[in-house]
Formats: C-alpha cells, structure tokens, sequence
C-alpha cells in the first residue's frame, strides 16, 4: 500500500485548515500552517477558483488526510457507511471517529493520528483487557481501552497525558490519567465532531 512520505505540514497548507498531524507542533510557533497560510508549490499565494468538482474533491482530500487513511482505505470506508442506515456522512464521520488509532488520540495518550496508529500496531493498547493492534478496528460503546503494563513508563504518552487540558476529551469518550484507560460512553454524533467538515460534499463526489 503507498504511503505518503513527504512534509505533512504541506497537507495543511494545500486543505487550507489545520489538520494536527505533527501533535504539540501544531500549537506552537513552529507551525508552518500559521507561518505561511497558503498552498504550497510555485503558485501556491495565486488565487484560484475552484469548481463543484474542485470543491467536492479537496473535502475528500481534507477528511482523508485528517484521518490518516489511503485512498482505498477511504473508499472502504464510504461503502460500508453508504450500506448502514441512517444519513451516509454522518455515518462515515462516526466510523472515522471510533477507529481504535483515533480514539487513542482522542483520550489523549497520543500526540496525533499518526503516532496512535505507531503505538497500536505494537500491541500498546489493550481493549476490554485484549491485544489489539489494528489500527482500524472499531470501538463499540462501553469497550474500554487501556495501555500495556509495560508501556506505562514511556515519557511520549506520559506528556502526552499531562497535556490533555488544551485538547480536551470528547462527550463520548472517559479518560482516567491516573490507570492509563479510558472507556467509550457512547456512539460519537455530529455534534461531537467539532472540526469544519462538510460531509455531504463527500457523499455528493462519491454519488457522481
């Protein structure tokens, strides 16, 4: 599967929005985000006018990005929420949300996306007292998911912890510092996702 290698502070120039894919450096001065707001490349300062297609197309990219996942993976992703009842964005929103790499994240372990996905590939996490290390697995309301014995002593997740105030925890999710778990309280809904996502832009791309 491919792999994006390159600057990922790039990604958040080009969706014009800050995605958070480097953890504390994205609140800081350092954030190439803040320090040039505008789309990388030669002619990244022109102003362009994007078309429905245009638009369409760069909120897929956006939510994908900020997810972490490949095209294919994504693409997987819209089916089974276009297959499940209720509203399809809404419901892509939900399963993006309670993907095991993303929940870490959200309860404050990890310093982004990308390190939980790390940190849940080697068998850091355990969820209702069972290894899981895939990234993608989803969390069901009342799993409760709690780091390794063994893990408990790495300086990354410790700070990442002590930091959790300027992030916040989300509705849905508990988190116990102190035990190093937490549990999920419930079905993330639309209110939850505070980010600006416009998913039914997403659902209009994919019903071309």
């Amino acid at each position: 599967m491919s792999r994006y290698t390159g600057s990922v502070c790039r990604q958040c120039r080009r969706e014009n929005m800050k995605l958070f894919l480097k953890g504390d450096r994205c609140f800081s001065d350092k954030c190439s985000y803040d320090r040039r707001g505008y789309p990388p490349g030669q002619h990244g300062q022109r102003r362009s006018k994007l078309s429905d297609y245009g638009v369409q197309l760069r909120e897929k990219q956006k939510v994908r990005r900020l997810y972490g996942l490949s095209e294919k993976q994504f693409r997987l992703s819209f089916q089974k929420a276009d297959r499940k009842k209720g509203i399809t964005g809404i419901n892509l929103l939900s399963m993006l949300e309670t993907r095991l790499d993303n929940t870490v994240f959200r309860m404050g372990f990890v310093n982004s996306r990308n390190q939980g996905r790390h940190f849940v590939r080697h068998n850091h996490f355990l969820v209702n007292g069972k290894k899981v290390n895939i990234p993608s697995y989803q969390v069901k309301k009342g799993d409760k998911i709690e780091l390794r014995e063994k893990s408990k002593k790495i300086q990354v997740i410790t700070d990442s912890l002590d930091a959790i105030v300027r992030r916040g925890i989300p509705q849905w999710l508990e988190i116990d510092k102190d035990k190093f778990q937490g549990e999920v309280l419930g079905v993330p809904v639309r209110e939850d996702i505070t980010l600006p996502i416009q998913e039914q832009l997403i659902v209009e791309l994919y019903s071309k």
